[in-house]
């Protein structure tokens, strides 16, 4: 059972016997769909309904599918606007229209869990830290509007959601994926600001990420701490304080931030002590065997409680629709629909958004 706590990538568009053995020996919670597993609508479908065939229970496949720069859909359909642009276009109802695209376009595809919304706060749209174009608002008003009718909307068509990234990404002035942030921020001035979109939404959320930046004034003992493996935000702030109930899951633990100093192993270990249910590991799929080594010296009554909180989530998960080439071609149709209403015409017709700065891994994956 401890592999329910392992979300796992996939190295490529099909599920090879390699593949399958690995998963079948694991039994990860789940998978996690990158632009990498992706060649056409029916073949994805396949490779998710191959991915359900080997899991004795039902997994999470989980998908990054916010729009803008962060979709992993973009080769071989067209690009819903991003959070950016929804929030400038100011028109909550074309929020709620991404929201139910968006669970359409998933189930038919045999994901059950988009990773969103995101929930930082984008207080420079200019900065260099994986956000741009990624948030919902500029302060965290606009945040809990924006990204609560996407959210509900999502889930009202009965994909599960996961808000990102706790406790905030948005102070952060570096990009995670290479290198380690760090931000002074105390929890009394978060629970002013970056905190609030979650304290607001959380009864909503099914999953919440934990973000692999450093807290200084939070784990001021430990120097380097990514909030990630942080037991202070983790369990004391998000679970005991907060009184979150759903399931926390790390941010990939294959980043730069996590990987340049912990080993695979003690990462996943330190991640789930701290108080996360689940670790993901996107890139590295082979060392999931030594992830499973580690998970397996964890005091059982740790286990226990991240495998109920796991079991809750998955109740609420819904089968994917019935698959057709008719139907694909529908919601692609009505994603450019919401392009035109939320860009204009001659700017939908772009492949590219005004937040495609190539200046993260986020969008390639």
């Amino acid at each position: 059972m401890h592999g329910q706590l392992l979300l796992l990538g996939v190295p490529g568009t099909e599920l090879t016997p390699q593949d399958a053995a690995l998963y079948q020996l694991i039994q990860p919670g789940g998978f996690v769909i990158f632009g990498r597993n992706v060649e056409s609508p029916e073949q994805v479908r396949k490779l998710t309904d191959d991915l359900r065939g080997i899991c004795d229970i039902d997994p999470v496949i989980a998908i990054d599918q916010e729009g803008g720069r962060v979709t992993r859909t973009k080769e071989i359909g067209t690009t819903p606007p991003s959070a950016q642009e929804l929030r400038v276009k100011g028109n909550l109802g074309l929020i709620a229209r991404h929201g139910l695209i968006t669970a359409d376009l998933l189930r038919l595809l045999g994901c059950n869990m988009d990773l969103c919304p995101v929930l930082d706060i984008s207080y420079d749209d200019e900065a260099d830290n994986a956000l741009r174009g990624r948030c919902y608002g500029t302060d965290s008003q606009e945040v809990i509007t924006n990204a609560g009718i996407f959210n509900r909307n999502l889930r009202h068509a009965k994909v599960l959601s996961c808000g990102k990234h706790f406790p905030s990404c948005g102070l952060a002035d570096i990009d995670p994926h290479h290198e380690l942030p760090k931000v002074d921020k105390t929890i009394d001035q978060m629970l002013t600001s970056d905190l609030l979109p979650y304290t607001t939404l959380m009864p909503e959320l099914d999953a919440i990420m934990s973000c692999h930046v450093h807290f200084s004034n939070i784990d001021h003992d430990s120097p380097g701490l990514p909030g990630s493996l942080s037991q202070n935000l983790l369990t004391n702030l998000l679970r005991n304080q907060l009184g979150f109930e759903g399931v926390i899951m790390t941010d990939d633990l294959d980043m730069g931030a996590i990987v340049n100093t912990y080993g695979r192993g003690p990462d996943v270990k330190l991640a789930i002590t701290a108080g996360n249910d689940m670790a993901m590991i996107c890139h590295q799929i082979d060392s999931s065997t030594l992830a499973l080594d580690h998970l397996k010296r964890i005091p059982t009554n740790v286990i226990d409680d991240s495998l109920r909180r796991i079991e809750n989530m998955k109740k609420r998960i819904s089968s994917p629709l019935k698959f057709s080439r008719k139907e694909w071609d529908a919601i692609d149709a009505d994603t450019m629909q919401l392009r035109i209403d939320v860009l204009g015409k001659d700017a939908a017709k772009k492949k590219s958004d005004n937040s495609s700065v190539r200046n993260s891994p986020v969008e390639d994956y």
